[in-house]
């Protein structure tokens, strides 16, 4: 499988960047292997309960300089429903799911801009204050 490049926020604030190789959706557990530090070849195990979101990247850097798109362009069509998730922290994201249910450890979602450095969002439920769609 794949390394997948992710930027882990837990729901106390923390945040570890690094890839992984096993994570799923329906999982309670992956392994994230931490890009600046060597800790140990077989990572370190994450419990999604513990998590606000998983950030799917293209870079762990990003260009602070770039402002991302918080809307579709017009004549673009997204799959999936538009929605606006703000979570108890009260940060805001918006973008596209194909499967939203609060029963669910979580859903993914698309960011509408496909040019920033977010290529999908885990946002775990329970972090979750409101789901709106817009």
């Amino acid at each position: 499988m794949e390394n997948v490049k992710i930027v882990v926020r837990f729901v106390d604030g923390r945040i570890i960047k690094g890839s992984t190789q096993d994570f799923s959706p329906n999982k309670p557990l992956f392994h994230l292997y931490p890009y600046d530090t060597n800790i140990s070849k077989d990572g370190i195990e994450i419990f999604v309960k513990d998590l606000k979101a998983i950030f799917f990247v293209r870079d762990f850097e990003g260009n602070a300089q770039y402002k991302e798109r918080k809307q579709f362009l017009e004549g673009e069509r997204p799959s999936g429903r538009m929605v606006q998730i703000i979570f108890n922290d009260g940060e805001v994201l918006v973008g596209t799911t194909l499967g939203y249910d609060p029963k669910r450890p979580g859903f993914f979602l698309f960011p509408p801009d496909s040019q920033g450095n977010n290529i999908r969002v885990f946002a775990v439920s329970k972090a979750i204050r409101k789901v709106q769609y817009p």
